[in-house]
């Protein structure tokens, strides 16, 4: 292929994408806290989620998800229902509730519902998850960067931090969430118009979800013969079997539910209803991308079995192999046949990173250039819409959390506090810079860290405040900080971090899935540690009961109860 045209079209639509997002940033700036965190609570149902949609539909969902369900097989759907399943725990069990709450931040609801101390246990944890999350967005911005740009890896991923800082400092919350509507259409438009065209061009039927069905039988007979395990083989794409594939999908769930650049959305409401109705447009905003990712992976995934079938070494692979390999996502070990095909370095003739699989399908469908930039600008609108989100996460709890509520002991002015939240955004830039450059896993599997993490440290104890008014700050901070460093302590043991060795998994269980079982952990601490001290005040135990039952209250003031 002509690399010249496809070029010319990733530079066209990334500056006209890049230049309407920072026109509604500019447009969108703000200068007071309320504006900059929740975007004064006046945001529409609708547009919030679709804002909700692209926040969370990540370089996970859009670069790595896809991608991860080309090799696992059907055991990717572990990304499918977890992610999607926790929105439903999501609207059902906390979005109203925190609304009616009507604080900035998550750790700010913890620290009313059980104390300062664990507001800060809370902000730690929130700085945490989101870093690491936000990881997952640089490497995959690096990755559209390397190979459509044509730029070293390391500089990739530096022009895509510069251009995530900028616009989130510029507007806060409300530049954030009408950009990240904007980025939602760019996503969705790049992601759904290449789908159809491979599958018009593969089965004659422009449906993904159709022509997927279609397809099974001639992946998996293709699949073996690279010595694959079948695409819809049960269980045999992760080493841990149906336990794995249980702890994952639960992780996910739950950690869906207590991410906090998730839940601060629900703040910028008009009112609780609209939270929870926030959460059912963002399901379907999410479905439209989900409900192709399979497709995408299976198609994909055929036609570069079948490009490089019967190849004998690499002056004999499809054009599209040369500059990905560039990038050092696609390796050839063999000068003679290509007779296997891996994700795993040095596992194969041919190493293929998962991340590369959704990016690199109009290439190597044998798109026209045209949908091959237009893919480019929706991995980017992917990456830059969740981090900029994050990036709040880490700035609010940074400078409203731990700076203003308890170093300057609520003295700091509204100019100082955003300050200190744009200088924690420029610090977690260039931490996030650093760690992007070597990540430890695949962007989608990055990503699932910041899960498993929110799921042992933030879902037990929002559940437990909103609903066991029993719940004690001393048995929240136990918990959280149990979750937390059980489940960290696993991802770094079996991970290759800090330059260490990656160790075995213990009982199969993946760094993944570990957030179920630190989240069991936090129930089962907090709950224990809770019962043995001192309970919550009258005040804090009759303010748990408004939030559920606000209705008892408005009863009572009419005097029939």
């Amino acid at each position: 292929m002509n690399l010249e045209p496809m070029q010319f079209w990733t530079f066209f639509f990334l500056l006209l994408t890049f230049g309407i997002y920072i026109y509604i940033a500019w447009r969108s700036r703000v200068k007071e806290t309320k504006e900059f965190y929740v975007a004064s609570q006046g945001v529409p149902t609708i547009a919030n989620g679709a804002a909700v949609a692209a926040d969370w539909m990540s370089a996970a969902s859009f670069i790595g998800m896809a991608g991860l369900i080309a090799f696992l097989g059907s055991d990717g759907s572990v990304y499918l229902m977890g992610w999607t399943g926790g929105y439903v725990l999501l609207a059902l069990l906390l979005a109203p509730y925190l609304r009616k709450w009507g604080k900035f931040t998550v750790p700010e609801f913890v620290g009313d519902r059980y104390s300062d101390t664990v507001r800060v246990v809370a902000a730690i944890c929130a700085i945490v998850i989101s870093f690491t999350y936000v990881v997952g967005q640089m490497t995959g911005g690096g990755v559209v960067f390397a190979r459509f740009l044509g730029l070293e890896s390391h500089w990739a991923v530096v022009v895509a931090a510069v251009v995530i800082f900028f616009y989130a400092v510029l507007g806060g919350m409300k530049g954030i969430t009408y950009t990240q509507v904007a980025q939602y259409t760019v996503l969705i438009i790049a992601y759904l118009i290449p789908a159809v065209a491979v599958s018009q061009q593969i089965g004659g039927f422009p449906v993904p979800q159709v022509t997927y069905g279609t397809i099974l039988a001639e992946l998996d007979a293709l699949r073996e013969e690279f010595g694959l395990h079948h695409f819809t083989e049960a269980f045999a794409g992760r080493a841990g079997g149906q336990l794995d594939v249980f702890l994952v999908t639960m992780s996910l769930m739950i950690g869906t539910a207590g991410l906090p650049h998730v839940i601060i959305r629900f703040y910028t409401t008009k009112t609780v209803r609209g939270a929870r109705f926030s959460a059912f447009w963002a399901l379907f905003f999410i479905s439209l991308l989900y409900l192709t990712a399979p497709a995408v992976g299976a198609f994909t995934k055929l036609n570069l079995l079948q490009g490089v079938q019967g190849a004998t070494g690499e002056g004999d692979l499809p054009a599209w192999v040369e500059p990905w390999a560039e990038t050092g996502h696609v390796q050839v070990n063999s000068d003679g046949a290509i007779d296997s095909v891996s994700n795993v370095q040095g596992a194969a003739d041919m190493y293929v990173s998962p991340d590369i699989l959704v990016l690199a399908s109009p290439e190597i469908g044998g798109l026209p250039a045209p949908i091959i930039g237009l893919m480019a600008a929706g991995g980017m609108a992917a990456a830059l819409s969740t981090a900029a989100g994050l990036l709040l996460v880490i700035s609010s709890s940074a400078s409203h959390d731990i700076y203003y509520r308890m170093i300057s002991k609520e003295k700091a002015s509204e100019k100082t506090q955003m300050l200190v939240g744009r200088l924690a955004m420029v610090g977690a830039v260039l931490v996030a810079i650093i760690a992007g450059l070597n990540p430890p896993a695949f962007v989608a599997q990055v990503v699932a860290f910041a899960f498993g993490l929110a799921a042992s440290t933030f879902f037990p104890i929002l559940i437990l405040g909103i609903f066991w008014k029993r719940a004690n700050a001393k048995g929240a901070a136990a918990g959280m900080l149990t979750g937390l460093i059980f489940s960290a302590s696993y991802m770094i043991y079996t991970l290759p971090l800090f330059g260490l060795e990656a160790n075995d998994h213990i009982w199969g269980i993946s760094p993944e899935g570990i957030g179920t079982i630190g989240a069991a952990l936090n129930f089962l601490v907090t709950i224990v540690v809770s019962n043995l001290t001192r309970p919550p005040s009258e005040e804090v135990q009759e303010m748990v009961e408004s939030i559920r039952y606000p209705a008892k209250q408005q009863l009572e003031a009419a005097g029939k109860l």
